[in-house]
C-alpha cells in the first residue's frame, strides 16, 4: 500500500452498542487494522479502541469497502463471535455495482481462490491450489450499463466479492485493483459496501440483525 494513505477522518458512526458487542458503519478508505509503517497507523480498530479502550478485533472489511463491522467488548464475546465466523454461522449481505449487465438475474459463484504471489495483495483462482470460495449474486436493478446487486458469500477469503465479480466478467465498479479504464476511473470509490450481518449475541445467543445502508 502506498504512502498516500488518506483516510476519511468522520467520527465513529456507531450503529449499537451494549455491554458484549459494539457495531460500526466503516467508511470506505479506512482500514480496519493498522498496516505497516506508521503512515498506516491509523484504523478502525484504534479509532474504536480510543473511545472503547476495551474494543476487541473480531473480523475485518477491507479498506476500501464501507459498512458494518463487529468489535467484541470483552474476551468471552470475541471468542464467541470468532467461533460464528469461524464456522461460518453469521449471516453477511453486501450491496455491490459492478460493469455492464449482469445476468442472470441469481445465480452463485463457485471458484477457489489463492493469494497471486508476484502481484500480492491481489486474489486469483486457482483450481489447483485455491481454497474453497462460494458467493450468491442477487441483482437488485439494472442501471446504464452497470448491476447493483446483492452479494452473499459463503465463506470469507480475501478480495473473495471482487475476485468472483471480475470471474463473471463484472468487475465492481471503482475497484482499484481488478476495475480498468473508464469502470475504474469514473468511481471515487470501490462500490462495494457491507450492508448486513447477522450474529448470535453473545450474551444469551439470540440472533440479531445490523443495517447500515450503502452511501451509493
Amino acid at each position: 500500500m502506498s504512502s498516500d494513505y488518506n483516510p476519511p477522518q468522520d467520527p465513529l458512526d456507531i450503529l449499537h452498542d451494549d455491554h458484549e458487542i459494539l457495531i460500526v458503519n466503516k467508511p470506505a478508505g479506512l482500514l480496519s487494522v493498522p498496516g505497516k509503517g506508521e503512515h498506516l497507523a491509523d484504523c478502525l480498530i484504534a479509532r474504536v479502541q480510543a473511545v472503547f479502550p476495551q474494543g476487541l478485533l473480531v473480523h475485518r472489511l477491507d479498506r476500501d469497502t464501507s459498512g458494518v463491522m463487529i468489535f467484541a467488548l470483552t474476551r468471552h464475546a470475541q471468542r464467541h463471535l470468532g467461533l460464528q465466523f469461524e464456522k461460518r454461522m453469521t449471516q453477511k449481505t453486501y450491496v455491490a455495482k459492478v460493469a455492464g449487465i449482469l445476468e442472470p438475474k441469481t445465480g452463485t459463484v463457485d471458484l477457489p481462490l489463492i493469494v497471486d504471489w508476484e502481484n500480492r495483495p491481489l486474489q486469483m483462482v486457482c483450481h489447483e491450489t485455491g481454497k474453497a470460495a462460494q458467493t450468491d449474486w442477487r441483482v437488485a436493478r439494472y442501471g446504464e450499463n452497470e448491476t447493483r446487486v446483492k452479494l452473499t458469500p459463503k465463506t470469507g477469503r480475501s478480495h473473495q466479492l471482487r475476485v468472483h465479480m471480475l470471474s463473471l466478467g463484472h468487475p465492481i465498479l471503482g475497484d482499484p485493483f481488478y476495475a480498468k479504464g473508464a469502470d475504474l476511473t469514473d468511481h471515487s470509490r470501490l462500490m462495494l459496501h457491507s450492508e448486513e450481518l447477522r450474529v448470535k449475541h453473545p450474551d444469551g445467543g439470540a440472533t440479531h440483525r445490523f443495517r447500515a445502508k450503502a452511501p451509493f
